[in-house]
């Protein structure tokens, strides 16, 4: 005789159908509904940035973290939990808007001046590339250049969920656009601290 599935926290099946829930209730929509993709998108890019702090950990623990870049362990979990706020936001029933809280589950100006801020710092910091890199240098960078390209990719969703109903504030597109500048100047960074230069994407031959 089979015995019954023990009933889980985390697998409660309502997915099945291929719809998800949404914070503060309200209709469940399709897994591929615009608003899913573009928090989903961000989801990714919070576990691609989890590997980066990763990587920082190991660097940490052998000693072999690079003092230029010792802060970052600390700017990439602040991003983390930032990109937790714009997921929040995203997937928020239009209807609920007026439930969210500033810097918790909305986007806020404070937190795009925030990423203006580190962008200047660190800008000042590094020799910027004169043409397209090609990551893979280190795998700090490499992974943070993959966290770059996933965070682009929900700042398209999220453009397509504002063309389809207007975001509260209309703060989120432009945190998504500057956090993705941000992490490609953070990749050259990474680089750089560890005395690498980033590889051209045309090769160069000789003259």
């Amino acid at each position: 005789m089979t015995e019954p599935r023990r009933k889980s926290a985390v697998a409660t099946g309502r997915g099945d159908d291929g719809t998800t829930g949404l914070l503060f209730g309200g209709d469940r929509i399709s897994k591929d509904d615009p608003r899913t993709e573009a928090f989903g998108a961000i989801d990714e890019a919070i576990a691609a940035l989890g590997l980066a702090r990763a990587e920082l950990a190991v660097k940490a623990e052998h000693g072999t973290l690079p003092r230029v870049i010792a802060g970052l362990p600390e700017v990439l979990l602040r991003v983390q939990r930032e990109l937790f706020v714009a997921g929040a936001e995203l997937a928020t029933a239009p209807g609920a808007a007026d439930r969210q809280r500033p810097g918790e589950t909305r986007v806020t100006a404070q937190m795009v001046s925030g990423l203006d801020a580190l962008l200047d710092d660190t800008e000042e910091h590094v020799t910027l590339p004169r043409e397209f890199v090609v990551p893979g240098e280190t795998r700090l960078s490499a992974s943070l250049e993959l966290a770059r390209t996933i965070v682009r990719r929900a700042e398209r969703r999220a453009v397509a969920v504002r063309k389809a109903e207007p975001l509260p504030d209309d703060q989120l597109v432009p945190y998504l656009n500057r956090l993705a500048d941000l992490l490609w100047i953070l990749a050259r960074a990474a680089e750089q601290g560890e005395s690498r230069a980033a590889t051209p994407s045309k090769a160069h031959q000789d003259r």
